[in-house]
C-alpha cells in the first residue's frame, strides 16, 4: 500500500462500512440504502449497510462467497420478498421514496428496477415474445411493439444477430446471446436502474467481453449495479466498488455480511483504506 494512504479504519466493521459509504456518496444518486439489515428467520444475513448508487454509473459489489452481495442486490428491487422467512429492516430509498414503505407495490418497483440473473433465463417463447412479454403484462403503452422489440434488441447489441429469426425459439441462441436477450427483455420496460447478479459467470471469455462492452454502453442510459466474483471485471467496468466481507458467529458459525469499504473503483483497487480490502484484492483471502 502507498505510504501516503490513510491508515485503516478502526472500530467495528459496521462503523467502517458506514464511514466509507458516507465518504463516497455520488453527486446524484438513484437509490440509497440506510441501516439495511436482512434476516432469514433468525439468521442475520446482512448487517447495517449504507450505500448510495450514482446515476449513470456502474457500481460493482465484490467480496468472498457468503458476504451478502447478492442479498443486498435483491433488496434493491424487493426480490427477497419472494424468499420464505426473509425480513428486511432499514430503508431503501429510490428517488427519495422508501420502496419498503406502506402501500408500495413490489411489482411496480421491479418495473422501474430491472434485474438480470446469473444464468440466462429466456422464457420458452420466441425471441420476439421474450422482449414483448414485459410491456404486455405491465400494460405499457406502446405505439409499435415491433419498434420497441427492435429498440430493445439494438440496445442489447443483439439486433443484427437475430433480426431474421425473431419468431424462432429463444432457446436456439447461444449462452451469450441468451444473456443479451435477457438484458434486452429487461430494458424493454424502460427501467432506469438495472441490477446484474454475476451476469457473466456462466459465459465464456468472448461472451463475457461482449457483455462488459454492452454494460459500458448501457451506462449512458441506465444506472447499473453488478455483483461479481471477477475482480478484474469490477476493475474494468465499474465507476465505484463496494467491498463486503462476512463475520462468523462464534456460537453458530453463521456468517453475517458487512460492508467494509465503498469508494471509487480506482482507489479501491490501487489504494484501499482498509487492510481487509487490500488482502482480498491481493488474493490473501477469499
Amino acid at each position: 500500500m502507498d505510504p501516503a494512504s490513510p491508515e485503516p479504519q478502526t472500530g467495528s466493521l459496521a462503523d467502517v462500512g458506514r464511514d466509507r459509504a458516507v465518504a463516497s456518496v455520488p453527486a446524484k444518486s438513484v437509490i440509497e440504502t440506510r441501516d439495511l439489515n436482512v434476516f432469514y428467520g433468525d439468521f442475520h444475513a446482512v448487517h447495517d449497510v449504507d450505500l448510495a448508487f450514482g446515476q449513470n454509473e456502474i457500481t460493482a459489489l465484490i467480496g468472498p462467497s457468503g458476504c451478502g452481495k447478492s442479498t443486498v442486490l435483491r433488496c434493491l428491487n424487493r426480490m427477497n420478498d419472494l424468499v420464505a422467512n426473509a425480513r428486511v429492516t432499514g430503508e431503501v430509498s429510490y428517488h427519495g421514496q422508501n420502496i419498503y414503505g406502506p402501500g408500495v407495490d413490489p411489482i411496480a418497483v421491479r418495473t422501474h428496477i430491472g434485474m438480470v440473473f446469473q444464468k440466462p433465463n429466456p422464457f420458452p417463447k420466441s425471441i420476439y415474445d421474450n422482449i414483448a412479454y414485459g410491456p404486455r403484462v405491465t400494460g405499457m403503452k406502446v405505439e409499435s411493439m415491433d419498434d420497441l422489440v427492435e429498440e430493445a434488441l439494438r440496445g442489447a447489441a443483439l439486433w443484427d444477430e437475430v433480426k431474421d429469426k425473431l419468431k424462432q425459439s429463444a432457446y436456439g441462441l447461444s449462452g451469450g446471446q441468451q444473456q443479451r436477450l435477457c438484458i434486452a427483455r429487461t430494458i424493454a420496460t424502460k427501467p432506469d436502474l438495472i441490477l446484474m447478479d454475476e451476469p457473466c459467470s456462466a459465459l465464456d471469455p468472448i461472451a463475457t467481453s461482449r457483455i462488459e462492452d454492452l454494460m459500458m454502453e448501457l451506462r449512458q442510459t441506465f444506472t447499473i449495479i453488478v455483483v461479481t466474483h471477477n475482480m478484474q471485471q469490477a476493475a474494468r467496468v465499474s465507476d465505484r466498488t463496494a467491498f463486503f466481507t462476512a463475520r462468523p458467529d462464534e456460537t453458530t458459525g453463521n456468517r453475517t455480511g458487512l460492508l467494509v469499504e465503498f469508494d471509487d473503483t480506482n482507489r479501491i483497487f490501487t489504494n484501499p483504506a482498509d487492510k481487509r480490502t487490500e488482502d482480498y484484492i491481493s488474493g490473501r483471502f477469499g
